[in-house]
């Protein structure tokens, strides 16, 4: 396991303008990050010197390409964007609207930062759900583009490790922002889950569950199935070719 420290660091975080993503960069920023970039689709000014508004729509490839240009040297990015809506699964719009936010924007966000991460020798943090392990009912295309995401995620650590770049995969329950307030279930502050957040990656943690609800679920995780079959698969992918 990897210790890493957020002092110091630049990080870039999108969908920073709100909730989760606005609380992550409050977070970096009390653990004395060097350079928060946050990312935003709406640019708003930020009070401390350290953070930079970046222009950043994950789904709009102009955008994306700006940001990689823009912003030269980058230790952690940290993919908070994301959608959740409710449906039924009536027509398929709603979920190809939900995988080009939750899946796709975040391979082209982490696609054109790769280089700057590998000279780095940086991370990646992706902010996925519990539910990408059990769907929530009403809210399926949201939990299909987040197992996708998580799916992804695994493979972007198995492929991104010989460049020394990390891969982080986050697991949070329901969180108290916008995207779920009108929900009545229980719900933990924003920046609580961002302080836990940045705890389980300077700890090293590949998996990070950061809230009561998600940690309740993690009991046997780093010795169940799905990690068991990860290192298993990554081993084999390890394994040089026979002539």
């Amino acid at each position: 396991m990897t210790r890493r420290t957020i002092a110091d660091t630049r990080l870039l975080v999108t969908g920073a303008n709100r909730g989760l993503g606005l609380a992550l960069v409050e977070a970096a920023l009390r653990r004395g990050a060097a350079t928060v970039y946050a990312g935003m689709r709406t640019l708003e000014p930020h009070p401390d010197r350290r953070v930079v508004p970046v222009r950043l729509d994950v789904t709009d490839p102009t955008d994306v390409a700006a940001a990689a240009a823009r912003i030269h040297h980058l230790d952690v990015l940290v993919n908070n964007a994301g959608v959740s809506l409710p449906d039924g699964l009536e027509d398929r719009r709603s979920l190809e609207d939900h995988l080009a936010v939750n899946l796709f924007g975040l391979l082209a966000v982490t696609t054109a930062f790769v280089p700057h991460l590998t000279r780095s020798r940086g991370s990646v943090v992706n902010v996925l759900s519990l539910g990408a392990i059990a769907p929530v009912p009403g809210l399926p295309s949201y939990a299909a583009s987040k197992a996708a995401a998580a799916s992804l995620t695994q493979s972007q650590r198995a492929l991104l490790a010989g460049s020394g770049v990390s891969v982080h995969g986050v697991y949070p329950g329901p969180v108290d922002t916008d995207m779920v307030r009108a929900l009545d279930i229980p719900k933990t502050p924003a920046l609580q889950v961002a302080e836990a957040v940045l705890d389980g990656f300077e700890a090293g943690a590949e998996d990070i569950f950061p809230d009561p609800l998600s940690a309740s679920a993690t009991t046997g995780w780093d010795q169940g199935t799905v990690k068991t079959l990860e290192r298993a698969n990554l081993a084999l992918f390890a394994r040089p070719a026979v002539a």
